[in-house]
């Protein structure tokens, strides 16, 4: 046999064996990969039974309908804000922790939150955006640090009832109904606050005794449990209002102010008599209960937050990997040349890490335009909609008793195109990387 006619052979045996070996994977590519794809465009020209040709209405319907723009438009924020933020801040962890002897340390905690699954992180963050402080950390740490520089309403339910000697006011305040005088104790009952939200510190409520010409009184809680009480009048078993704040007003001006104390009563000077006794609505305003983070304004915002903290750490390791191996020697001549660390950071460590933030920016917003089970399980039911997303409505759109495999499909190729430009970046820049 001719060398020519033998060299062919060996290579056609060779071209065999390579597609008896590449036939399984091409086998498995074709029926998970280019199946779904061919027959999710065929059915995307059809309407919801399948039975009809539709042409391009679903996709007119992916732009008109308002539900799917809101998809659209929160997909457009993931793409923008959370690559961003998450190579930012990997950039940031990488370069702060390259001198420091922790800073192995700090990279595994960082990086900690990527051996979560997406379902797990997504409980987590349900419990952190809770809106009762008692249960959620966000408005703890938030309500913690309001209460610190804004005093809370100690009674935020209490209200008179009508036979009681108080009326509205307005603005949530309450009047006494006649001017108080030196001679009279005031009496100021107050019912609607629980026992069990009353000071720990009350005590039993104590009848004020007129005399030295100041105005004296007793707040208290008209309400005794188990019944039995009379209105009006103290009983044993009545609590103190500690700390409700009093004001005696005269001509619409506050002439003087006190606090009960722990058995209720309060003394105000002698320039009080004649005057009318309020209680300041800041007594019963309702106390301050957080942020609602996962309400139509900040469901979004708050769930790019629970993304930045489980993909930080990602970007983080690629970034210190690629800062590795960029040159000392580049770094130290502009230092020498007098460059501060801005400088430095600026205009020679991130051009020459270019190629390493291009693959995690890109990664990343890949990774975010598929974005699903944060969302699914993080927004409450009543703001799904407004943190609504592409995959989130292509399962909305797919599955269900009023499902719409027509609209589901053209939702699906919708991704599928918003994708195919970013991998197609993503490949010429690999390729360009390999000539070098």
């Amino acid at each position: 046999m001719p060398p020519g006619d033998k060299r062919k052979g060996v290579t056609g045996t060779r071209k065999i064996v390579a597609v008896g070996f590449l036939l399984p994977a091409l086998v498995l590519l074709g029926a998970l990969v280019v199946y779904p794809i061919g027959y999710s465009l065929y059915r995307s020209f059809f309407d919801q039974p399948g039975t009809g040709f539709a042409g391009l209405d679903n996709y007119v319907e992916i732009f008109t309908d308002d539900t799917i723009l809101t998809a659209v438009k929160n997909n457009a924020i993931w793409v923008v804000v959370a690559p961003t933020v998450s190579t930012a801040l990997g950039l940031t962890f990488a370069v702060l922790t390259e001198r420091v002897r922790w800073g192995t340390a700090f990279k595994l905690i960082v990086f900690m939150p990527m051996a979560i699954s997406m379902l797990a992180a997504g409980i987590i963050f349900r419990l952190v955006y809770e809106q009762d402080p008692e249960r959620g950390v966000a408005n703890a740490v938030w309500v913690g640090v309001h209460d610190t520089f804004a005093e809370s309403a100690g009674f935020p339910r209490a209200r008179p009832l009508p036979v009681h000697p108080l009326e509205a006011a307005g603005g949530g305040a309450f009047v006494t109904k006649e001017p108080v005088s030196a001679q009279a104790p005031v009496q100021v009952p107050l019912v609607g606050v629980a026992p069990a939200k009353m000071p720990s510190d009350a005590e039993p409520a104590k009848a004020a005794e007129p005399g030295d010409g100041k105005i004296h009184g007793t707040a208290w809680l008209d309400f005794t449990r188990g019944g039995g009480g009379k209105p009006n009048v103290i009983d044993s078993e009545e609590l103190g209002l500690k700390g409700i704040k009093v004001e005696a007003v005269k001509d619409g001006k506050v002439v003087a102010e006190a606090r009960a104390g722990a058995d209720g009563t309060f003394t105000l000077p002698a320039s009080s008599d004649g005057a009318l006794l309020r209680l300041p609505a800041d007594n019963f305003r309702e106390p301050y209960n957080g942020v609602n983070w996962l309400g139509p304004n900040l469901v979004t915002p708050a769930i790019i937050g629970s993304y930045v903290w489980m993909w930080a750490g990602f970007a983080m390791v690629l970034i210190a990997a690629g800062l590795a191996s960029v040159p000392r020697e580049l770094l130290e001549a502009a230092r020498v040349d007098g460059a501060n660390e801005w400088q430095v950071f600026r205009r020679i460590t991130v051009p020459l890490l270019a190629p390493v933030l291009a693959v995690v920016l890109v990664t990343l917003m890949i990774n975010v335009l598929k974005i699903f089970d944060l969302v699914f399980i993080i927004a409450p039911g009543s703001s799904q909609d407004d943190a609504n997303v592409l995959a989130l409505q292509l399962y909305r759109s797919s599955f269900g008793t009023d499902a719409d495999l027509g609209l589901g499909s053209a939702i699906a190729v919708l991704l599928l195109l918003l994708v195919l430009p970013v991998m197609f970046f993503n490949i010429r820049r690999m390729r360009r990387e390999t000539r070098r």
